[in-house]
């Protein structure tokens, strides 16, 4: 298959973009599921106001839910001063997947007691950031949609071929320096909301 230059120009950006879930995924020589990459008015309204907006998703994930959420990491690979981890985050309370996400953090920036939590892996690095108050930008950058393949669809318990909902983000220092690159995906959102938790309605 040939492409146009345009087209080799956006798949190499969609690759940048999805760059810390392919890297696992080329690593177990397994092809990324059917990306597709929309624009926010595209997103299901409850998707809509989980994924369209410019703070962290662990403090969002938590006021939707109203609970707090725990980490599980499921794979990791480090160099000297970057770490790469594929993430589950999950009910603290009913525990259910709220997330599946792949994240390439540049650990540099950060003092060492910063640095050695994130390394540790125990909590979810925006509610590290909140503790650490660290000031930061969140700037996402393309939204999507892919059908769960297997592998996502065992992680967020959701049957394989559901079709879920994500956006790539960037985590910056106020002087512009990118030290997160993020791909957020979502399991159905209702669907992650056990009936018995009272949550406030959507607008």
């Amino acid at each position: 298959m040939s492409f146009s230059l345009q087209q080799e120009r956006e798949l190499a950006g969609a690759m940048h973009l999805l760059m810390p879930l392919h890297f696992f995924y080329a690593q177990d020589e397994r092809m990324l599921p059917a990306i597709e990459f929309v624009p926010p008015s595209a997103l299901p309204a409850n998707e809509r106001e989980l994924l369209v907006h410019d703070h962290d998703m662990t403090s969002t994930l938590i006021a939707y839910h109203q609970s707090p959420v725990d980490l599980q990491v499921v794979r990791r690979e480090m160099s000297a001063s970057y770490l790469l981890r594929l993430v589950v985050l999950t009910r603290r309370e009913l525990p259910v997947p709220v997330e599946f996400g792949a994240i390439g953090i540049h650990l540099d920036p950060f003092e060492p007691a910063l640095r050695a939590e994130i390394e540790e892996g125990r909590k979810p690095l925006g509610g590290l950031l909140a503790e650490y108050q660290i000031r930061y930008l969140s700037q996402p950058g393309a939204y999507f949609r892919l059908p769960a393949d297997g592998f996502i669809a065992d992680l967020l318990a959701e049957p394989e071929g559901t079709m879920l909902w994500g956006r790539c983000n960037t985590l910056s220092m106020p002087d512009g320096e990118v030290f997160a690159d993020i791909v957020e995906i979502l399991p159905p959102a209702l669907r992650a909301v056990p009936a018995t938790v009272h949550r406030r309605p959507l607008a």
